[in-house]
């Protein structure tokens, strides 16, 4: 009779499939895959899209009225100028139309690079030379977009400002061509 001698460096491939490494080796890939799909599913559902516009045409039409107050504001020749007091926790500064003083009431809306609910409008009364003076609360280190507005939003003023590295914001309409 023949006998049947096992190697013993021979690997057994009698175990089932799924007592071997290699199986579960090769599926651990797509399963991340799924793990990571479903991450990036509830993300995207349970976060607000805030950039995302309903209605192009009417953007589209406030973007054209935009323009138009930025237009008036180069033929008023306007420029402001502020400067933010850290201890006393106020904005003060000038608005001049072609070097005169403004006077009246205006809008100073702080926009927050990111995050919108940070967002600060602020009203100033302008006196006899043009200057103000507001409370404005502690201001994040960021780039603010600034837009100054007169009270009846029939001119704008915009710019950026990146507090704290510059302690003032300077903004000019553009000047008119000569023509």
């Amino acid at each position: 009779m023949q006998t049947i001698s096992r190697n013993p460096n021979a690997t057994d491939d009698t175990k089932p499939w799924y007592a071997h490494r290699w199986p579960w080796l090769l599926m651990l890939g797509p399963f991340l895959v799924v793990v990571a799909g479903t991450y990036t599913g509830w993300l995207a559902f349970s976060r607000q899209d805030a950039l995302v516009v309903g209605d192009y045409y009417k953007q589209g039409q406030a973007i054209n009225q935009d323009l138009r107050r930025d237009r008036a504001a180069t033929r008023l020749g306007l420029s402001f100028d502020a400067r933010y007091d850290v201890a006393t926790g106020r904005l003060s500064g000038k608005l001049l139309g072609f070097g005169v003083p403004v006077a009246g009431k205006i809008n100073i809306h702080l926009a927050h690079a990111t995050q919108a609910d940070k967002d600060l409008t602020l009203a100033a009364q302008l006196n006899q030379r043009g200057e103000f003076s507001v409370a404005l609360p502690m201001l994040e280190r960021t780039r603010w977009q600034v837009v100054i507005e007169g009270e009846r939003r029939d001119w704008r003023l915009n710019g950026t400002w990146q507090w704290p590295l510059q302690q003032a914001v300077e903004i000019q309409a553009d000047m008119p061509a000569a023509g």
